[in-house]
């Protein structure tokens, strides 16, 4: 049996995917390693079962060690003919999933600077994965590809113009889920897929897409991982000028001020108490309060500037852990943009059903699976490449 990996390594987290190779890839089982470089834990997911055990796995390459020995165990004779990457960073040059060959992984080295704690991890993934199945096909799938082809105006800054030239312009993040949400809704709504769409992808990570005709046209993340929602422990937007008061008057280092935002600041910085939404809601404490109003004044405020950006809006869909599971910060979200048409039906957002609105506007739940796009294009891979061969 052909099989295809799917991995997701970051900092301190591995997530896999084993899947069939066919037309519509298979899923047989996922999961991941947490805590990597600490105390490291393997969590496997196979038909609707749960396992758990602690491993040691200091990096992304131990890490993965301990997923091949787990895969296995449970799949004798396991046999990899394609690894699929998600990689954060595509820069202005990548849209479309790419074979890993030296002079792509050279390039992607050169946009580690723009996202610092998301590119190295993902790369190191990629070379871990390279000395295990050497003889698999490796893809890349970028989380900016999806927003690649904006207008202009809305991927620059106004700074002078040869900045833009540089690669310093709005890339937009969450790609991959907001490729695999469209498609959903392409399939089970294709009237509403030509129509005006606003995807709320939050959960840790959070951000916003303005969808016409199935394709991006705007973002509320920019040049970094950093802009527009607040998140789990990363600010959102913030004034500039903030961040130069703090190096300039306060003395704070850049590398300590790069490190409250990505990890020091969101939610967790705003409660003092956790970055986790469950733990936030069922907190007494005023600031798990505030921290939540923040939240969701700022998820209305972009709301409404994605709707903007799409001249109206269709349809409002909800994705990601706190996305697809918070039913109190949907509605709290929705509440006051009655003006959009959009409402709640309260039985239906409590059961995180498909159709949660009741108003003029649709408002939807769809669980996200950005795995399953990077195993549809690993299969494409493995296609192109039987054909070359039979050609051959």
């Amino acid at each position: 049996m052909s099989l295809i990996l799917t991995l997701n390594t970051g900092s301190s987290s591995l997530k896999f995917g084993l899947y069939e190779n066919a037309e519509e890839p298979i899923v047989l089982l996922y999961g991941q390693v947490d805590g990597i470089g600490a105390e490291a834990q393997l969590i496997v997911e196979k038909d609707g079962a749960k396992t758990k055990q602690n491993v040691t796995a200091t990096t992304p390459a131990a890490a993965l060690d301990q997923v091949i020995a787990a895969l296995r165990a449970l799949m004798p004779g396991l046999n990899i003919s394609g690894v699929g990457h998600r990689i954060v960073h595509g820069g202005p040059d990548f849209a479309d999933p790419m074979v890993l060959t030296p002079a792509v992984l050279e390039k992607l080295q050169d946009f580690t600077p723009l996202a610092p704690l998301h590119q190295p991890h993902n790369l190191a993934g990629v070379e871990a994965a390279q000395a295990a199945f050497p003889d698999a096909v490796q893809i890349g799938c970028f989380d900016t590809a999806f927003h690649r082809g904006h207008p202009w105006a809305n991927d620059t800054f106004a700074i002078p113009r040869r900045f833009y030239d540089q690669g310093v312009r709005r890339y937009g993040f969450h790609g991959l889920s907001y490729d695999y949400i469209t498609g959903v809704v392409e399939r089970l709504h294709p009237d509403l897929h030509a129509g005006r769409i606003v995807i709320a992808h939050l959960g840790n990570g959070a951000s916003m897409c303005a969808v016409r005709n199935g394709k991006s046209v705007g973002s509320s993340m920019g040049f970094s991982a950093l802009d527009g929602l607040p998140m789990g422990t990363r600010c959102g937007q913030i004034d500039p000028g903030v961040l130069l008061y703090l190096i300039e008057q306060k003395g704070m280092d850049p590398r300590d001020v790069l490190h409250m935002l990505y990890k020091d600041s969101g939610l967790l910085g705003l409660s003092g108490i956790s970055s986790d939404m469950r733990s936030l809601l069922a907190s007494d404490a005023p600031e798990a309060a505030e921290a939540i109003d923040y939240y969701v004044f700022r998820a209305r405020r972009e709301v409404g500037a994605m709707t903007a950006v799409l001249g109206g809006i269709d349809a409002l869909v909800f994705c990601g852990g706190i996305g697809e599971n918070a039913a109190p910060i949907r509605q709290r979200i929705i509440e006051g943009l009655g003006y959009l048409g959009l409402s709640v039906n309260d039985r239906a957002n409590e059961a995180n059903a498909l159709e949660i609105g009741q108003g003029a506007t649709r408002v939807m739940v769809v669980p996200t699976d950005e795995e399953r796009i990077i195993a549809r294009a690993v299969n494409r891979a493995l296609e192109k490449r039987e054909q070359t061969r039979r050609a051959s």
